[in-house]
């Protein structure tokens, strides 16, 4: 016997309001229709991600005031060179909706990225449905929970994201296929950060920027040894001599000295 559940005649509606509104003006009002019927958020920003050049915002649906105040100054502008949905993107995650601390570093939450730049967004929570369009081209449909509301996505929320995923990226495929993937390989972001930290006169190895950029992201020592294949004590050897080169005694230093690099 089926059960019938008085969200899914809420959900329908709202799909079918997106689906009726796709290629129209009225799209973004829709989706977030749709979102806010699968899991409350308090904001929505869509995310184009490519292999080269900055993400593109899509539409943009802010909650509590300081949730995008610093998007183009800091984010758009290099810092999201260290976030785990552009990492969704670099690794080619596929279709499907993801929590933030399901795919975040070890040591997110202790890195100065989350400190300095995530915590003063006031966001508790993200799920993010990606959506590959093409080579080199994918979407990010980030649902945010911020000090709006001041919680956290709850089971349901995330179960009701996995359940309609498939529906949400037929639907993002309909509104934004065709969209300019941009030119350009796939970013080597250590050897960008090396040719910028050369121009400050600072001499970085392939091995010592990569560290630096997993430290940044929010690895932890045994996260980056095993990611790298080499033992902890190795990869602190690293860490020191990184540290060493840039005359930095902390993690906080190291963001200090490598967000201006990262912005380019």
């Amino acid at each position: 016997m089926t059960v019938f559940h008085p969200a899914d005649s809420t959900q329908e509606a709202a799909i079918a309001e997106a689906i009726g509104a796709v290629r129209q003006k009225g799209f973004a009002a829709a989706l977030w229709g749709l979102c806010r019927s699968l899991a409350r958020p308090d904001n929505l920003i869509v995310l184009a991600y490519r292999d080269a050049g900055p993400p593109v915002v899509l539409v943009q649906r802010p909650g509590h005031p300081q949730v995008f105040q610093r998007l183009e100054a800091t984010y758009l502008a290099g810092a999201y060179r260290l976030d785990p949905f552009f990492a969704l993107h670099l690794n080619r995650a596929g279709d499907g909706a993801y929590r933030l601390r399901d795919i975040a570093p070890d040591a997110f939450r202790r890195s100065r990225y989350f400190v300095d730049y995530f915590g003063g967004t006031t966001l508790v929570d993200e799920i993010v449905f990606v959506v590959p369009l093409a080579e080199g081209l994918s979407l990010s449909l980030c649902l945010g929970r911020d000090a709006t509301s001041g919680r956290a996505f709850g089971v349901a929320d995330m179960a009701a994201c996995v359940r309609f995923s498939p529906v949400v990226s037929a639907l993002a495929r309909a509104e934004w296929q065709g969209l300019d993937r941009g030119t350009g390989p796939l970013e080597d972001t250590p050897a960008l950060l090396i040719h910028a930290a050369r121009q400050q006169g600072i001499a970085l190895s392939p091995r010592q920027a990569t560290v630096g950029l997993m430290i940044l992201r929010g690895h932890s020592t045994p996260s980056i040894a095993l990611s790298l294949g080499v033992s902890p004590q190795t990869v602190k050897v690293f860490r020191k001599q990184l540290y060493a080169r840039c005359r930095i005694s902390s993690q906080a230093e190291l963001f200090s000295l490598m967000l201006p690099l990262l912005k380019g």
